[in-house]
């Protein structure tokens, strides 16, 4: 009973760093999967706001982006690999008697590319497509889902605002975004299409927003400059003005995300452990009661030959040994509780084998720091006053 008690506060200790760890790694793949979902390297470029009657409007309150300055950026800024021009909204689809509430994005084909999206069934849009304002349509699963019941839809046809668009092709899965926005429930038709026969333009050209792609991740903030340059040049802004758009990106917002997160993982492996420290003393405190008990046992093997080191051996393994099985079982119930968590609760949890083998290695470090001790003292015992107690 009193080496299970001994166990315990290792047991606790071991169990709990590998739950965390588990909880914080699986927390920070989802972000990774977030990341992924949007594509990579991604520079989001929108309106900026406007001034109307002394008070300052929202991001996106003006409309000052064109299909133009995305094709300008892509010519000409260096770092970027695609921009296109999106121009989305609601709209209701029908298809035969079913209809569904959707984002309807009107785009090109290079959106596509930028968000790393490939085509699961039929093909994509081409420049065809963009030139002749073809009233053709690819959709995400969510919307095949709730317009055709899960069949294949390519060839069918879907009508927006009473105008009839032949699906061309479905879209793989993305799940959800970073905003917790469901990627699949959306169409995506050609922008030309979108700007001439659905939600119409001020002015010729306008698009909502630009999707920029950079080359690779170390000229993020290259292509971001030249964006910025770009535009104010195209826009006519001086270096004093204020700038009729705004450029985000979106990769190093989430990847700060990840870093914190990461953080935040190592700080709750760093106030778990403590319990493992507080195991360490619990294993002192008995090994300590021990060697009073023991007393005369040591005596008696100090008197027949035995040396200081021997004892301190004896009683270092011993504590050694009460670690090491209280980490194993600390290790099991450890991934049971992750596992635990990740059925009930649906929290993402990802083990390692690295936190698995951290946290039993540290748990028998810590039975040898805080055996050392009880160890040390049995070995200085006097064999004459170790063999009088009774």
């Amino acid at each position: 009973m009193r080496s299970a008690l001994t166990m315990l506060g290792i047991i606790i200790g071991v169990s709990s760093v590998i739950t965390m760890i588990a909880i914080g790694n699986g927390a920070s793949e989802s972000i990774k999967g977030q990341i992924s979902s949007i594509g990579g390297n991604i520079i989001m470029v929108v309106p900026g706001s406007v001034t109307s009657g002394g008070m300052r409007m929202g991001t996106g309150s003006q409309s000052t982006l064109t299909k133009d300055d995305a094709i300008a950026i892509e010519k000409e800024c260096p770092s970027v690999q695609v921009s296109v021009g999106v121009l989305n909204g609601a709209v209701q689809a029908v298809a035969g008697n079913q209809n569904w509430s959707t984002i309807l994005y009107g785009t090109t084909e290079g959106y596509f590319v930028a968000r790393e999206w490939n085509i699961e069934v039929g093909r994509l849009m081409n420049e065809q497509d963009e030139k002749g304002a073809m009233k053709v349509a690819i959709v995400g699963k969510t919307v095949v889902e709730n317009l055709f019941m899960g069949a294949d839809p390519t060839g069918q046809i879907i009508r927006i605002k009473k105008i009839p668009f032949t699906v061309i092709g479905v879209l793989e899965q993305k799940g959800q975004s970073p905003i917790g926005q469901d990627q699949d429930d959306a169409i995506y038709i050609p922008l030309a299409t979108a700007q001439k026969k659905i939600f119409g333009t001020r002015f010729p050209g306008m698009v909502r927003s630009i999707v920029t792609k950079a080359r690779d991740m170390d000229v993020l903030s290259i292509a971001e400059q030249e964006i910025n340059d770009l535009l104010r040049q195209r826009h006519r802004i001086s270096a004093k003005q204020d700038a009729d758009f705004s450029v985000r990106n979106l990769t190093q917002l989430m990847q700060a995300a990840e870093q914190s997160l990461q953080t935040m993982t190592i700080l709750l492996g760093a106030i778990a452990s403590i319990s493992l420290l507080v195991g360490g003393i619990g294993i002192m405190n008995i090994m300590l009661v021990s060697v009073t008990e023991r007393t005369r046992e040591i005596g008696i093997r100090l008197a027949v030959g035995a040396k200081a080191s021997n004892i301190r051996i004896q009683f270092i393994i011993e504590a050694l040994i009460l670690s090491l099985i209280g980490g194993a079982i600390g290790v099991i119930l450890g991934i049971v509780i992750a596992k635990s968590i990740s059925f009930f609760a649906g929290w993402a949890t990802v083990l390692t084998i690295t936190s698995v083998a951290i946290a039993f290695s540290f748990a028998g470090l810590v039975g040898i720091f805080f055996g050392f001790f009880p160890a040390y003292k049995a070995s200085m015992l006097n064999p004459i006053e170790a063999l009088r107690r009774e």
